[in-house]
């Protein structure tokens, strides 16, 4: 069983839902707190041991490159000015050379598409996905809960949370089979059922870890939902050959792709921070207040 060293986060999208923000700038970007979103995932999937990370990105997407890049501009200027925590920070941002690469999906044409597209980078070894809209807030990471499931399981693993069962049908859910402790195992998933017909209420939530398989089925995947390839149209497939198991992680998402979504992670990790949290919470309190 080979382990997790590489991820895939998918960054070409043109986040419409946050417009008119992401006119100008990378949804990614959008600072959540002190720090973009991307941070954040990049810093989840390092906490899970992973050793290369695979950007999938689009057109207008370059400030995410130019942010994982040094600054010599800036750092000069800080180390001219003696500013010795603001040029620690920068460095605890820095990846280490070669651990990164970033591919064009030259077209909109879907998620499936777009994990697809980093098949040569990936080559024959299990990869995890990250969906940069979605914070993950756990400890330990999501993906690391997710990793040690993989290390004694093998197969394909997906994460899950519980949502309220009237909401299932804002998501993907999962059709499960057996359970041993947060471990799942899958029988299959449904997109969006209606509350009546939903095999669970445990929601997929857009972190996965899948077997190098799934760039086979991925390659001549028809159109789905939205005109679009879909990952979950390609899972479905390998589900048939290959074990599904699910992760009840512990923790918290948050969908920085919608707006109110967004500003709930902004106040979650804001109130989170350890230097910082309880001023945060004083002025959340205030601003309620107001």
């Amino acid at each position: 069983m080979k382990r997790v060293r590489k991820a895939v986060l998918p960054v070409a999208g043109l986040g419409t839902r946050v417009l008119p923000a992401t006119k100008s700038i990378p949804k990614e970007m959008l600072p959540v707190f002190d720090r973009p979103a991307i941070q954040y995932v990049v810093d989840e999937a390092l906490a899970a041991g992973i050793e290369h990370i695979v950007f999938v990105t689009g057109r207008n997407k370059g400030a995410i490159e130019d942010y994982f890049d040094r600054a010599y501009e800036l750092e000069t200027t800080l180390q001219g000015k003696g500013k010795q925590d603001a040029l620690d920070l920068l460095a605890a941002s820095l990846p280490a050379p070669g651990s990164m690469s970033f591919v064009r999906q030259q077209a909109p044409l879907g998620l499936g598409h777009a994990i697809w597209c980093a098949r040569d980078v990936i080559g024959e070894e299990p990869f995890a996905i990250l969906l940069p809209d979605v914070l993950v807030k756990a400890e330990p990471s999501c993906l690391a809960q997710m990793s040690a499931v993989h290390a004694q399981s093998g197969g394909n693993v997906i994460a899950v949370e519980q949502v309220p069962h009237e909401a299932v049908s804002k998501f993907g859910v999962i059709d499960p089979k057996s359970r041993d402790g947060a471990r799942i195992e899958m029988q299959g998933m449904v997109e969006k059922p209606a509350p009546e017909v939903a095999p669970s209420n445990l929601a997929i939530t857009g972190r996965y870890i899948l077997q190098p398989e799934i760039f086979k089925y991925l390659a001549d995947q028809g159109a789905g939902a939205g005109g679009e390839i879909q990952l979950t149209d390609a899972m479905a497939r390998l589900m048939e050959d290959q074990v599904f198991n699910a992760v009840e992680y512990a923790g918290k998402s948050y969908d920085c792709g919608d707006k109110l979504g967004y500003l709930r992670a902004i106040m979650a990790f804001a109130m989170a921070d350890g230097e910082l949290g309880e001023q945060a919470r004083a002025v959340a309190k205030a601003t309620l207040k107001e």
